[in-house]
């Protein structure tokens, strides 16, 4: 049963953002070079300012801080982000399967980071590749809208259907610029386009972070319309509401903070599709309470996953994307089943 009293709501939020931070202290600790929680606690505090030395090598120091840090922030971001998107889609084409992997978002955001990696280089210097990826979400959206609505209105049984068709004409387009693109910046991109963190640098962190801020304070304050969308088309415009306008938004900023995420962890499936039902079964679907919600445990999954994935086959590194897919082709298998 969802938490319905605030006061439950704030605790179980609290709750879960200590989860959130323990497990990101327990991640700097995991991987081919092991290093106790202890001693991470003692580095992270040091670097923070807020105490001196202790008993840790500089290597120790450097794998935490450097290496291992900025990949947990991004993987927490790219899961908030993620989820954030999956719920406010969800919302907004009232498809409960809807996510930006699915709806061809994804995919979008890879053809147009494959374009700037093999082809146009860095045209707008360090914000070529989300700039290019939210091109490419933006567009892959537009299509997947235009193909699944009908004399106006979107239907959400075709919008998924749309998204799936799409999806694949894209990745095709994006596979032949590999197949027939330079080998080696080729070889690379696949690694990149099965999902993963190891492009994380502090210098790189704070896009991501700008975007999934904005994202989510324009989502929040669409929260009230987002319910009535849910509930209809018809409700939503007797409230009040311009659904055209908000629509406009929705897609705009999704395609936006998708372009952005996939630009620095690659195609990283399912996290949209999954957390935002778990949370809807932790707290309920009003807006207000789900994307904060949705937040959080998209953030805690990936930071899960992500461990996981560095410790699975170490001291190799698992594409995160593997592993997303599987447990979220688990989990759709699991919602069509239950679906009437």
């Amino acid at each position: 049963m969802p938490v319905r009293s605030p006061a439950g709501y704030r605790l179980l939020l609290v709750a879960l953002l200590a989860a959130l931070v323990f497990s990101c202290l327990l991640s700097l600790g995991f991987g081919a070079a092991q290093v106790p929680l202890a001693k991470v606690l003692g580095i992270v505090l040091q670097q923070l300012g807020l105490a001196d030395g202790g008993d840790w090598s500089r290597g120790q120091a450097q794998i935490v801080w450097q290496i291992r840090a900025p990949r947990v922030v991004l993987g927490a971001l790219v899961g908030a982000g993620l989820a954030l998107v999956g719920g406010a889609l969800q919302a907004v084409t009232r498809n409960p399967l809807a996510d930006p992997h699915l709806l061809g978002v994804s995919s979008g955001a890879v053809l147009g980071a494959v374009l700037v990696v093999l082809f146009l280089g860095p045209f707008a210097g360090a914000l070529s590749l989300p700039l290019a990826a939210f091109i490419g979400a933006l567009g892959s959206m537009l299509l997947v809208l235009g193909v699944a609505s009908r004399r106006g209105r979107l239907e959400s049984e075709r919008l998924l259907l749309a998204g799936v068709a799409v999806s694949f004409v894209v990745m095709a387009l994006a596979n032949l610029l590999l197949y027939t693109g330079d080998p080696h910046a080729a070889s690379s991109v696949m690694f990149w386009m099965l999902g993963g963190l190891g492009l994380a640098h502090w210098s790189l962190l704070w896009l991501p972070a700008v975007c999934v801020l904005a994202g989510f304070l324009l989502l929040l304050s669409l929260a009230r319309a987002l319910n009535a969308l849910m509930s209809g088309e018809q409700t939503a415009v007797s409230l009040g509401f311009d659904t055209r306008r908000v629509r406009a938004q929705v897609f705009v900023g999704c395609a936006l903070l998708t372009g952005v995420l996939v630009s620095l962890s690659g195609a990283i499936g399912f996290v949209g599709l999954m957390l935002p039902h778990v949370a809807r079964w932790l707290v309920g679907a009003e807006h207000r309470r789900l994307l904060p919600a949705c937040v959080v445990l998209g953030a805690l999954f990936v930071v899960w996953v992500d461990m996981g994935a560095r410790t699975l086959i170490a001291p190799q590194d698992l594409p995160i994307g593997i592993a997303t897919a599987a447990i979220g082709g688990l989990f759709f298998i699991i919602l069509l089943r239950r679906r009437p």
